[in-house]
């Protein structure tokens, strides 16, 4: 995503221990991956442990066995993560990155292994908003180099005032504290904000906008596209995807 590169954060779990395949161990393929911190249900901190956890970290340690790599995790802001695949910094990232045309000029994209969409959160009782329409001359909080914030530029423009965040936390928190009158993000983080946090203090309204597809990003030209393409597979078509999803999400025939 767009943005300039951010200093990364080693997680606390750096050099994550993987069950892994007698070629990987003999092989010793140990690859860089990156992943947004605050994106929950996808990736987010857990506070007892220290280790990263979620939908995208279970995704990734799946993979990896499959595919036959080990991996060090890495942290950073949103923002500096395609920028980071890009120049090679890092080998591969997972962070519930939408596969866009522009992006994929300078990374390679995985299979989509999740559709998503955008959507909007405002107080549970403002009656005001109900579509992306109605923020103008109204104030929205976005997440930085996002295609939620690229969709508000070229439908709203200078008729909202449209502020970016660094973390989905802070734009949460803004709304919460009248800062902003809504927030515009993808759909599954939103939906996971109004039913724990903002439960009772805020609601999602309006359709989804911009039907969208996650992929686990490659800097270009890697050989470890098709590897996981094939893990992706065939975790779908043994289960092994139904059960993490349903973990995180509940069963996929319910999205």
């Amino acid at each position: 995503m767009k943005g300039q590169l951010k200093a990364a954060s080693l997680a606390s779990c750096l050099g994550l221990a993987l069950g892994l395949s007698a070629t990987a161990s003999a092989d010793n393929h140990v690859l860089d991956v990156v992943t947004d911190p605050s994106f929950v249900p996808f990736e987010m901190m857990d506070q007892d442990t220290g280790e990263m956890v979620g939908f995208d970290m279970d995704i990734i340690a799946e993979v990896a066995e499959r595919a036959g790599f080990e991996y060090n995790l890495r942290t950073m802001d949103f923002n500096g993560i395609i920028p980071a695949v890009q120049t090679g910094n890092v080998d591969i990232a997972i962070a519930g990155i939408t596969i866009t045309d522009e992006r994929a000029e300078i990374v390679d994209f995985s299979d989509p292994y999740y559709d998503s969409g955008l959507r909007l959160l405002v107080n549970a009782d403002d009656d005001s908003i109900q579509n992306v329409e109605d923020l103008e001359g109204k104030s929205v909080g976005t997440k930085i180099g996002s295609t939620s914030y690229d969709f508000l530029q070229e439908n709203l423009g200078d008729a909202a005032d449209i502020t970016p965040y660094p973390g989905s936390s802070d734009m949460y928190m803004a709304l919460l504290g009248g800062s902003v009158d809504a927030v515009f993000y993808d759909a599954p983080n939103v939906g996971y904000f109004s039913q724990t946090r903002g439960e009772g203090r805020t609601q999602v309204v309006g359709p989804l906008y911009e039907g969208q597809q996650y992929g686990i990003v490659f800097v270009k030209g890697s050989e470890w596209v098709e590897p996981v393409n094939e893990a992706l597979a065939s975790m779908k078509e043994d289960g092994t995807y139904d059960e993490i999803h349903a973990k995180w999400f509940g069963s996929p025939s319910g999205e």
